[in-house]
């Protein structure tokens, strides 16, 4: 039988979005589901230290975001807009892939202001291209160097906290919704799973003897676009750029084959792992773009364990967890979790499936 999207789904209730970060990163809670033993216990995210040894390793991915979301204004009418960047196409012409709303009065051939606070004009850009119904290709008309232009990007740029985030970015989420490790710049959406570590727990987890590896996956706003298919297998998924390096590739396969844990932070991390296998069903060296769709059946090949937030209902995010650690146990933990008042998706707790 094909898996059917409407197997995903259940009422969740509105209060369990989380709308801020918990006071402390590794202070949220975390939900720890063995699947060799169908227990589930309720912790606090920095007791995962316990559920690891020295010689097992954790995967984060370093990728960072950048400030994506741009309020600007139309020429002549002045109507004010948001330009939503989703990514460079071309660094030397200054072309990006952005959505814009609202999206009927934006069209080629239209210039986009964006100011300062004074109403000074700091960029211009102009419509070059219709994509999708939202999606415009704008070229930025700037002639300083690449430097400066990023500089004013990050100037003129807010956070781009999820829709469903139902309050003014503050300036607390530049750093908040950022991991502690972030260094690759390139995501449009955190990996959220990663938002739970802070620097004191990485360094218990050295300390402990925990080695890590780090790759590369720029998240997209395809992870979380809805999926209109009953039918999972005619789902496809947006690709995102991702890179896997030797050194991650020696550490983690080391683990393997001594027969340590090997735990994906995040669904973005398992997602690069299962797009780099090698033909012997170890993790290898590799740079791309990736559309991988995990759905059950489906059988994992490099982690074993797992590190992931509380996904929403019917999303790709929730699918691929029921993969990795069982449909009816993966939906049963998160029944548990609306009983129990967990809080969902970014901003919320955390879940380690081992």
């Amino acid at each position: 039988m094909r898996t059917k999207l409407s197997h995903f789904g259940f009422d969740l209730p509105k209060n369990l979005i989380a709308q801020e970060p918990t006071e402390v990163r590794d202070e949220s809670r975390l939900m720890v589901l063995h699947r060799d033993t169908g227990k589930i216990e309720h912790k606090i995210f920095k007791d995962i230290l316990h559920y690891f040894d020295e010689g097992d390793v954790m995967i984060f991915n370093n990728t960072k975001v950048f400030p994506a979301r741009l309020y600007g204004r139309k020429e002549k009418t002045g109507a004010k807009i948001e330009v939503f960047l989703l990514r460079e196409l071309n660094n030397e012409a200054r072309l990006w892939d952005v959505l814009v709303d609202p999206a009927r009065k934006i069209r080629v051939g239209n210039k986009l202001y964006f100011s300062d606070e004074n109403d000074h004009d700091v960029l211009v850009a102009e419509v070059v291209d219709n994509t999708t119904s939202r999606g415009r290709t704008i070229r930025f008309l700037y002639d300083g160097t690449d430097e400066e232009f990023q500089k004013e990007l990050n100037f003129l740029g807010n956070t781009p906290l999820p829709k469903y985030i139902d309050r003014p970015v503050s300036p607390l989420d530049k750093e908040r919704y950022q991991t502690v490790y972030a260094k690759e710049i390139g995501a449009v959406a955190a990996p959220t799973a990663g938002l739970h570590y802070s620097r004191e727990l990485l360094k218990r987890l050295e300390i402990k003897g925990i080695d890590f590896a780090e790759l590369t996956l720029h998240v997209g706003l395809g992870t979380f676009r809805s999926i209109d298919v009953e039918d999972l297998s005619k789902h496809k998924m947006d690709a995102e750029y991702f890179r896997v390096l030797e050194e991650s590739v020696r550490t983690v396969n080391r683990a393997t084959e001594t027969k340590h844990k090997v735990c994906a932070v995040g669904t973005t991390s398992m997602r690069a792992i299962e797009s780099a296998v090698s033909a012997e069903g170890m993790l290898k060296q590799a740079e791309g773009w990736t559309n991988k769709f995990i759905y059950p059946p489906y059988e994992f090949h490099i982690a074993d364990a797992m590190v992931t937030n509380f996904h929403l209902p019917k999303s790709s995010l929730l699918i691929m967890i029921c993969a990795f650690g069982g449909f009816d146990f993966v939906m049963e933990a998160y029944q548990q979790a609306i009983k129990e008042g967990y809080r969902f998706f970014s901003y919320g707790d955390a879940m380690l499936i081992l």
